[in-house]
């Protein structure tokens, strides 16, 4: 038995799904742990193109089991399109390969509103919200006011429970707001028709995974979004409203910490940002251009272009930390083709002082600027490359300066988005 917790160690947008994809292989249970539908990850296979929100990377697997753990927050109109594209597309035949934690939270048009309505209001200090109402869903989950799918799937009980929230959320958006309410019978049938999907696949989820465990079967846990978007380790408030890091895995899905044998971090080999927030190594120039265009850095849930930077050891030296990471996978290595130089940030320039350390103030990060080291570049197409010794030299070179930064060792490199475009140094499973 081995339990692998694969988490993102920037903004988000590292190429998860398809390292999650790729691991499935030797994994029985694939759990997501936190996080919504603001997030996508994005697979190629055989040149057919995935877009999950919702539903595990892992699902492309036959024979595995995909599960929604207690710490996600579901749209329910969501995942019934993610499910029936699944089916026309051939995969998910056999409902038993998706399970849903009963314990997972609903989110509800009002929450979609509400969300809307403040980042609207927020004039020129915009939050970055995909406004896909995951913050108040989670805000609802804190103050006890959640629905949930246990909660969903009981007609008796979800009507009560929505005729209590809209009393108090259609005063908020009418009176605060100044937004249109939530038509209460519009809702109850249209989640009532959802509820029928969605029961099929509900589970006791954490009584479910800790028998998995108990089996001695191969987990592996899917965070979304990156370290730095962490609700408390993060740069907030520019931040999702769920725990992102490695420690997520146990409160969103029910386990032990003990439990947890590796933590592998997916880092892209440059930096990039959706959304507001201090970014110390954004670049706004034609290098920055190239890095969005040659990187095809555009939002899979939003298609928002996303702003790109160098890689930054600073932060990455802080989300290692945080993660407990065992490993790294690089991705997008080959988005540095044809450059003639790369840089590392090292360091941040702060008045006249330079931190190695990452600040947890978004007001001192805004005023940081950043401090580089400088590397050759190299100009070979690496895209089919299978064996790391094949690299250019400066690749290498690049990888092994990323390690040694780090302190931590590089064990996959992605090369590309498709599934066989991977060097695979060290399969996390294999060692555990």
């Amino acid at each position: 038995m081995s339990t692998l917790v694969l988490v993102g160690t920037q903004w988000g947008d590292e190429g998860k799904g398809k390292i999650v994809d790729l691991l499935t292989e030797s994994a029985d249970l694939v759990i997501r742990f936190q996080g919504g539908n603001n997030a996508g990850h994005t697979l190629v296979v055989e040149d057919e193109k995935f877009v999950f929100h919702l539903i595990p990377s892992g699902i492309l697997h036959a024979g595995k089991i995909s599960v929604i753990g207690n710490g996600v927050v579901i749209d329910p109109a969501v995942l019934i399109e993610e499910i029936t594209s699944l089916k026309k597309r051939g995969y998910l035949a056999d409902d038993s390969g998706l399970a849903i934690s009963r314990d997972a939270h609903i989110i509800m048009p009002y929450h979609k509103a509400i969300d809307k309505a403040r980042e609207e209001s927020r004039g020129g200090k915009k939050i970055g919200t995909t406004q896909r109402g995951i913050g108040p869903a989670y805000e609802d989950k804190a103050s006890r006011k959640g629905i949930r799918v246990e909660d969903l799937i009981d007609e008796t009980v979800f009507k009560e429970k929505l005729e209590d929230n809209l009393k108090e959320k259609n005063a908020y958006l009418k009176k605060v707001l100044n937004a249109d309410e939530i038509d209460f019978d519009e809702v109850f049938k249209q989640y009532s028709d959802f509820a029928e999907t969605i029961a099929k696949y509900a589970i006791d989820s954490q009584d479910f995974i800790n028998k998995k465990i108990k089996k001695k079967k191969n987990l592996l846990l899917e965070g979304a979004q990156g370290a730095l978007l962490d609700i408390d380790h993060g740069t907030y408030p520019y931040v999702t409203s769920s725990n992102t890091i490695s420690g997520g895995a146990c409160t969103g899905a029910g386990i032990s910490p003990r439990n947890i044998d590796y933590v592998l971090g997916i880092t892209k080999a440059y930096t990039t940002r959706v959304g507001g927030g201090p970014f110390v190594c954004e670049l706004n120039d034609d290098m920055g251009e190239f890095l969005q265009e040659n990187g095809g850095e555009f939002g899979a849930t939003t298609g928002r272009p996303r702003r790109c930077g160098w890689v930054d050891i600073v932060q990455l030296q802080y989300t290692t930390a945080v993660n407990g990471l065992d490993g790294i996978a690089l991705t997008k290595l080959d988005v540095l083709s044809g450059l003639k130089k790369i840089k590392i940030c090292t360091g941040y320039r702060y008045n006249d002082n330079v931190l190695t350390d990452f600040p947890s103030s978004a007001k001192i990060l805004e005023e940081c600027t950043p401090v580089y080291e400088e590397l050759d570049g190299f100009e070979e197409d690496i895209s089919e490359i299978k064996e790391f010794d094949k690299l250019p030299e400066n690749a290498k070179l690049y990888v092994k300066r990323l390690e040694e930064l780090l302190e931590t060792k590089v064990v996959m490199i992605s090369v590309g988005c498709k599934r066989s475009q991977i060097i695979m140094l060290e399969n996390p499973f294999s060692v555990i």
